[in-house]
């Protein structure tokens, strides 16, 4: 009876840590599937996606290939085996003696560095500190089996071997070489040595990983994960209540000893958890929308307050012109809000002027400006994106009958 309880309370909990690792895994795969990319000149702060070339002025150096590179992780483990006698007792009661043999891998040494660098796309670059990050897909650029007559085997693994040792060593390094393409999610924060900003280790982040793997092959790995686990916490309530009523002990509480009862609880319990995982989901989602906008607001407001700025200087130094004076003075009369046609008259009056243009204040102005104008479209971009993710979601079955559920409704995309 003691020994019946024990294999149902152990086999539900490993039935229920499955689950919510595997709840876990569609967290994270709805995560990476619904964040768009965002240009790296274009991040903004929180959670973002980026891809691009890594490029790192002083990469490091693997350890067992010295190969050049911004992150390696490398393992050595050595083999050993042993004989083992035991006395066992047959099924005539008579007391005997065999002998098998044990055998394993251990491993005697092992590292992971990384380095700072930055990740470059057709837009710009951005600076990615990546110590923290989960590193799914790297390079594997080394698994040497070797005997004591090899030249890395003393060279690169320690002088001593282990207990019971067979003196063989499996050798594993792998790499993320300088010059790669990365995919890459994480917090994105201000630098603290410039204006700009640099995607780096948050512990309030939901996710901060790197892969050489494009996004599509990222989100395959998690869903994998999610059915792997989902399915083997079904089996494994299957099986706990499969051995208890074959050895006479029902289910808790419950008259009946079918198996079928222990697989419809946990179909319970994990469409209990689908729903709650896809709610907070969605309303995640539903946030990082507004936050798109904000972002939106926040770069017309700069471009609000730069205007006015770059008008009085070229007006400073352009007071003896009277067509630039007719120009200023509309443009003066003309709200700045949300008016691409202010500023790109503005831009054009500068170009026009060879003094305007040579002047340090103007250019450094109309640096700025320029700037602000490919941010706000970049912002632009990213908030339609994120709403169309959001829009495809809740009018997608089965999300959308949770999204009618939480009162989801869907957001309209920004027109040019």
């Amino acid at each position: 009876m003691a020994f019946n309880t024990v294999v149902l309370l152990v086999g539900t909990a490993i039935s229920l840590i499955l689950l919510f690792f595997a709840l876990k895994a569609l967290k994270k795969k709805r995560l990476v599937d619904d964040t768009p990319t965002s240009k790296t000149h274009g991040v903004f702060i929180g959670l973002v996606e980026v891809s691009g070339k890594v490029e790192c002025s002083s990469p490091l150096r693997s350890y067992l290939t010295e190969s050049e590179c911004v992150y390696y992780r490398w393992n050595i483990s050595e083999h050993w085996s042993k004989t083992v006698t035991e006395t066992y007792t047959d099924s005539q009661g008579k007391t005997k003696t065999r002998t098998r043999t044990e055998s394993g891998w251990k491993t005697v040494a092992s590292d992971e560095q990384m380095s700072c660098f930055m990740l470059r796309d057709e837009s710009g670059e951005i600076q990615v500190r990546p110590e923290g990050a989960k590193v799914l897909h790297g390079e594997c650029i080394l698994n040497h089996y070797c005997g004591p007559f090899d030249p890395m085997y003393y060279g690169k693994g320690p002088a001593g071997s282990i207990t019971n040792s067979d003196y063989r060593r499996c050798f594993a390094e792998t790499i993320i070489p300088n010059g790669s393409t990365l995919y890459f999610m994480g917090q994105a924060r201000e630098r603290e040595d410039k204006v700009a900003a640099e995607i780096a280790y948050d512990r309030e982040a939901p996710l901060f990983l790197i892969s050489m793997d494009d996004e599509k092959r990222v989100s395959r790995s998690y869903g994998f994960d999610y059915w792997r686990l989902a399915f083997g916490g079904l089996a494994v309530a299957f099986f706990t209540a499969f051995i208890s009523n074959r050895t006479g002990y029902g289910w808790i509480h419950f008259p009946y000893r079918n198996p079928i009862v222990a697989v419809g609880l946990y179909l319970v319990v994990w469409t209990i958890g689908w729903f709650w995982t896809v709610f907070n989901s969605l309303k995640s989602l539903r946030e990082r929308t507004r936050q798109g906008k904000s972002q939106i607001e926040i770069q017309l407001k700069r471009r609000k307050d730069l205007i006015p700025t770059l008008v009085s200087t070229v007006s400073g130094l352009m007071r003896y012109e009277q067509g630039v004076q007719e120009t200023l003075a509309s443009l003066r009369s003309e709200s700045y809000d949300g008016l691409e046609g202010v500023s790109g008259r503005l831009l054009a009056l500068i170009e026009e002027h060879p003094s305007l243009k040579s002047s340090e204040a103007v250019l450094k102005l109309q640096k700025e400006l320029i700037d602000t104008e490919n941010r706000i479209e970049l912002s632009r971009s990213y908030y339609n994106d994120i709403v169309t993710f959001y829009n495809t979601r809740i009018e997608r079955i089965p999300d959308a009958l949770v999204a009618k559920i939480a009162r989801l409704v869907p957001q309209e995309l920004l027109k040019n």
